[in-house]
């Protein structure tokens, strides 16, 4: 791909929207169709999403990818581990991803889609088994038959975090103009050291997150969820002349 050549659409309107389209309409789908994906739409979709942005072309990411039996293999030993309140208590995070203690605004919106989500699936408040049984599909990758799993070498430090949240978000905007589907995965990283021993990935390799890649199930009610944005006003302050007085 020539980085420098003129855009394939000629009309700057439509190549407007053919990009704001793709990234508006990514979301994490949650119920995948059978169809399979090759490997040479998986390697077209990384090759563009390698072009992400990272501080003096670090370039920090790896990518291990799934399917078949191997898929099924790993699927079956964390569904097994996770159904072990014993193991499940003695599993540790790679980092911290998610706060100690949630503060307002964030803890609302995290409710909020948890709610709407087991809402469209007749979930009721208090049902902690069919909670369970939802949130274990992600070890299942929601059926989708691609799986992907995300690494960084130790020796990276947070900024590479930063990069990497770039890369996996062109993976995901790559996927959707390429009409596939992907859920990001964070639920897949307190099984690390399944994951590292089952895929051979060395020790000086930090798992970042999984994903789902396929094609969307639409006739699941969970994938008719779009959960909602806060207006461009409330996260953004334009600085010009005026001076604000420190209290």
């Amino acid at each position: 791909m020539n980085r420098m050549s003129d855009a394939p659409i000629g009309n700057d309107q439509d190549l407007q929207r053919a990009v704001d389209w793709a990234i508006t309409t990514r979301r994490s789908v949650r119920a995948f169709q059978t169809k399979d994906v090759t490997d040479a739409q998986i390697s077209d979709i990384l090759q563009v999403a390698s072009y992400a942005a990272s501080g003096m072309n670090t370039q920090p990411w790896h990518v291990h990818v799934v399917r078949g039996e191997s898929k099924e293999r790993l699927s079956q030993r964390i569904t097994e581990i996770d159904a072990d309140p014993a193991q499940t208590a003695e599993l540790r995070e790679p980092y911290d991803y998610y706060p100690v203690t949630w503060t307002s605004p964030f803890v609302e919106r995290r409710r909020k889609v948890g709610w709407d989500l087991y809402g469209l699936l007749g979930i009721e408040k208090g049902d902690k088994q069919r909670m369970h049984a939802q949130h274990g599909r992600n070890y299942r990758f929601f059926d989708a038959p691609i799986g992907l799993f995300f690494t960084v070498s130790r020796a990276m430090e947070q900024g590479s975090l930063i990069d990497y949240g770039m890369f996996l978000q062109s993976v995901m905007v790559a996927a959707r103009a390429r009409g596939l589907d992907t859920c990001p995965q964070v639920a897949f990283t307190k099984f690390h050291r399944v994951i590292a021993e089952e895929l051979g990935i060395p020790d000086d390799q930090m798992l970042v997150c999984g994903m789902s890649l396929g094609y969307a199930d639409m006739s699941r009610a969970e994938n008719t969820l779009a959960t909602e944005r806060e207006p461009v006003a409330s996260f953004t302050t334009f600085h010009q002349n005026q001076r604000v007085e420190q209290r």
